[in-house]
């Protein structure tokens, strides 16, 4: 029952997508720095090894090891986890993570951003779960099981108040998709649980501030008055694959300050 044993994550290996910058990055910087070995992934390669570089010298981190991939494509998905399976015999920790988002009026919402958001937020993570199976049940023990953390979003949730219809679909995908597979998979010992962030400053959520005081923003826009910060979603993501989670699965964490359970609040047309 001690905090060591119960949230301790150290000596396993993970995966986040996406983990080159924003959420992605502060989740890999909190399983580098309590001794997870974790692999990222990204397009851009110059970003990707940068991070990489940065993480693997905090001190006592783990490995980060940067690799490039492009998974808005079931090619690219396999190729990635192709590689993953030379490289390793078990997964214990899958973070799908990437994300793109796409916003327009809806009379003149194009079908490319539909399915390039389809494609990356709901397709990727469903298949790379899909392609790392073996991995992840090769980890899998009845006690300890291996953890998948699907990053959904409060988008899924509730009315946006934006335009990104395509992204707020494919984050309810995401959700039903964690409840789904966790049910069909729990028999192989993973868990499949996500979490649902609110307003963390990333550069896909950046055009809701830009050109706005932060403080006044979240202030408006979240009760608890600031935004998400690194330790808020690494917390988080490190208790789902800790041992404290192990009877957990199929479930939504939602990481928010509050605003689905203050639905309505704040001043959402001031930042639309």
């Amino acid at each position: 029952m001690k905090i060591e044993s119960l949230f301790s994550v150290k000596g396993k290996i993970a995966i986040v997508t996406g983990g080159s910058r924003g959420i992605g990055e502060m989740i890999t910087k909190g399983l580098v720095e309590n001794g997870v070995k974790t692999y990222i992934t990204a397009r851009n390669s110059e970003e990707l090894i940068k991070t990489a570089k940065q993480l693997s010298t905090l001190p006592d981190a783990a490995k980060c090891i940067p690799v490039v991939a492009d998974l808005s494509s079931y090619e690219g998905v396999c190729q990635f986890a192709n590689y993953i399976k030379k490289q390793e015999t078990h997964i214990d920790i899958l973070v799908n993570n990437a994300g793109v988002a796409w916003g327009e009026a809806f009379p003149s919402f194009p079908e490319q951003g539909w399915d390039k958001v389809m494609d990356v937020n709901a397709k990727a993570p469903f298949f790379l779960i899909q392609q790392l199976l073996e991995l992840l049940t090769k980890a899998g023990k009845e006690n300890a099981p291996a953890r998948v953390i699907n990053i959904a979003s409060i988008n899924a949730l509730s009315h946006p108040r934006m335009t990104n219809y395509s992204y707020a679909a494919s984050k309810a995908a995401v959700v039903q998709m964690t409840r789904h597979l966790a049910g069909d998979l729990v028999k192989k010992h993973i868990n499949i649980n996500a979490i649902a962030p609110g307003f963390f400053l990333s550069k896909m959520t950046k055009f809701s501030v830009e050109n706005k005081d932060e403080t006044t923003f979240a202030q408006q826009m979240v009760p608890m008055e600031r935004l998400g910060n690194e330790d808020d979603i690494a917390g988080s993501v490190i208790y789902l694959c800790s041992k404290a989670a192990a009877w957990m699965t199929g479930h939504t964490l939602v990481l928010d300050g509050g605003v689905i359970a203050s639905s309505g609040y704040g001043d959402y047309k001031a930042f639309v």
